[in-house]
């Protein structure tokens, strides 16, 4: 399979003052050591360790500019002067920065920038909504890591980190099959598509694993605020990192098992509802049930994506306006009787009652069986005509949580790697 790479950006939130001071630090070493290295017409990898060596900067900045200054220096380039020395950014390799995931916490994303060898700052970070699926990517290790670069831009700092991961040839020749995704909080997802002559056919429903994720939830919240109370702070961080990686799990492996019933399909197009419609229509009361069912609908959908990217299936969403309330045969406005059942209030349609979800699932397909669809390019086309695609507009969409960022009713949990 032919390998992709793309640049991703994180927006690091709000560094405190002693962080800032780092990060300004690393970026004046580093500054300086490429200005020393590139005056000494530093051809060489090893001519360019001699002079980096004497500054306070972390072995990954170092071997970054033992790449970059013999370029600059050599026939890669050959500059014959260092322009615009402050807009150079700071240039790590692969094993430097490192990316965690704390959906339990207020920000959901932390890097790690290396300062110097003894010390690295931990800071959470925004990213671009339309990014995540590659940021899970990179999170699981479907996708590398290459060079990151650290700057300063407006009073904000970023960094952009360059991901690889292989992606087979999307295509959609000859008449393709929509497989209907619907991601709940009964079922995690609900699969179903129509065979040939328009009848469901053969749906899946994760509702065990969906119980299983609710308890795991309930359980955590519980647990937390009881050590909380003892001021167990370290087990309490503790026992929640087991249980969020139990999460965790459960959603890759539902995710990995949604694309591989697609692929039993032929010609399968997978249909996902649109993740900025589900964000509006959320109404949950409770601060921290919101920002979890945001956080899992993202994660879900964002994983199924670029798992379905990665054996050639292509990926559409569609509004998910009423296709929880309509009936998938006939069209009419029905009821939701209980959470797991549809009554179609049309005495003529032969649905009567119905699995909910499966109805869910069957008019997602079916939307873009009638040509209300967009794919992730249409979209990001769109985002880049009416503003910027940029983590710094982007990152509260990531989740609903980010929103909040002022909200009291803010969860104490302030993170692992909080300033």
């Amino acid at each position: 399979m032919p390998a992709v790479t793309k640049t991703l950006e994180l927006r690091l939130i709000n560094p405190n003052h002693h962080k800032e001071r780092k990060l300004r630090e690393t970026q004046a070493a580093y500054q300086q050591a490429l200005h020393a290295a590139f005056e000494a017409d530093c051809t060489t990898q090893s001519a360019t360790n001699d002079v980096v060596v004497e500054y306070d900067l972390s072995a990954y900045a170092k071997n970054a500019l033992k790449r970059y200054v013999p370029q600059l220096c050599g026939e890669t380039y050959s500059a014959t002067e260092l322009h615009n020395l402050d807009d150079h950014p700071v240039k790590f390799t692969n094993e430097g920065p490192q990316i965690d995931h704390k959906p339990q916490n207020h920000y959901e994303w932390y890097v790690k920038i290396p300062h110097h060898r003894d010390y690295n700052c931990w800071l959470p970070a925004g990213i671009n909504p339309e990014q995540r699926p590659w940021q899970e990517a990179l999170y699981s290790g479907d996708a590398t890591l290459g060079e990151s670069r650290l700057f300063e831009r407006d009073g904000t700092w970023y960094l952009h980190v360059t991901a690889t991961r292989e992606v087979a040839s999307r295509s959609e020749s000859g008449d393709p099959t929509p497989v209907g995704v619907d991601v709940g909080d009964a079922a995690l997802a609900t699969v179903c598509h129509r065979d040939e002559h328009g009848t469901p056919t053969e749906p899946v429903i994760y509702s065990d694993e969906a119980s299983t994720v609710r308890h795991l939830r309930k359980t955590y919240f519980t647990a937390t605020r009881r050590l909380q109370r003892r001021e167990s702070t370290r087990i309490s961080e503790e026992y929640g990192e087991s249980l969020w990686e139990r999460i965790d799990h459960i959603l890759h492996c539902v995710s990995r098992r949604v694309v591989e019933r697609a692929r039993e399909v032929e010609s399968p197009v997978l249909v996902l509802e649109d993740l900025q419609y589900i964000r509006e229509n959320l109404e949950y009361g409770v601060y921290m049930n919101r920002r979890l069912h945001g956080w899992a609908f993202a994660k879900l959908h964002s994983q199924i994506r670029y798992k379905a990217e990665q054996v050639g299936i292509p990926v559409r969403t569609v509004n998910p306006r009423n296709t929880s309330i309509e009936c998938h045969a006939c069209g009419e406005k029905g009821i939701r009787s209980t959470q797991a059942t549809f009554r179609c209030r049309n005495d003529a349609c032969w649905v009567g009652e119905y699995q909910a979800d499966i109805n869910g699932a069957l008019n997602i397909a079916d939307r873009y069986r009638s040509g209300e669809s967009q794919s992730r390019t249409d979209r990001e086309s769109r985002q880049k005509a009416t503003g910027n695609d940029s983590a710094t507009d982007g990152a509260s969409l990531t989740g609903p949580q980010d929103s909040h960022s002022e909200d009291k009713t803010c969860p104490e949990t302030s993170g692992t790697y909080a300033s």
